[in-house]
């Protein structure tokens, strides 16, 4: 009888592969407690190609602790030759039942927010490596200064997707 086992472990590895890919990059940064409104979270990218467009996404994971029905990002990219460019982006994070958007069936939600690519593809126009900062810009309503540490986000991360 012959072995099966080859078999089996190049139909996983083919399955693991194929689950995602559209992928091109996918990182997450830890938030340990809270997230405090001085605390950058950076991304370091090196995009394979310079012709190719892509969507980009901020990925934010957050557990029934978050109290907003939104959230508010300053998304910073900052190119290989210097060139800077810094938005300022609301996300709906709750239903207006206060049942919190996202997926996952525990406690844990995780958000798939559109950064680029949404109005028209991305095209990473400059060759070598990209740097992308994301921080929170969270305020009471009706308050000045902003919220300084953010309760229930667990992790901040970037994605890059290929376009099919």
């Amino acid at each position: 009888m012959p072995n099966k086992t080859p078999w089996v472990i190049l139909l996983f590895v083919f399955f693991l592969s194929s689950c995602d890919s559209k992928q091109v990059f996918d990182e997450y940064r830890s938030v340990p407690n809270s997230w405090n409104k001085d605390s950058v979270m950076s991304f370091k990218v090196n995009p394979p190609d310079s012709i190719k467009p892509y969507n980009l996404f901020v990925n934010v994971r957050n557990t029934n602790s978050y109290k907003f029905s939104n959230l508010f990002l300053i998304v910073e990219m900052v190119y290989p030759h210097g060139k800077t460019t810094t938005d300022t982006l609301e996300y709906q994070m709750a239903k207006p039942n206060g049942e919190l958007l996202g997926e996952g069936f525990t406690d844990i939600k995780e958000n798939k927010l559109w950064y680029k690519g949404y109005e028209k593809p991305f095209v990473f126009e400059e060759k070598g490596e990209y740097n992308i900062n994301i921080q929170h810009a969270m305020r009471n309503n009706g308050a000045v200064n902003g919220v300084d540490n953010l309760e229930g986000i667990t992790d901040v991360g970037f994605r890059i997707e290929s376009i099919n």
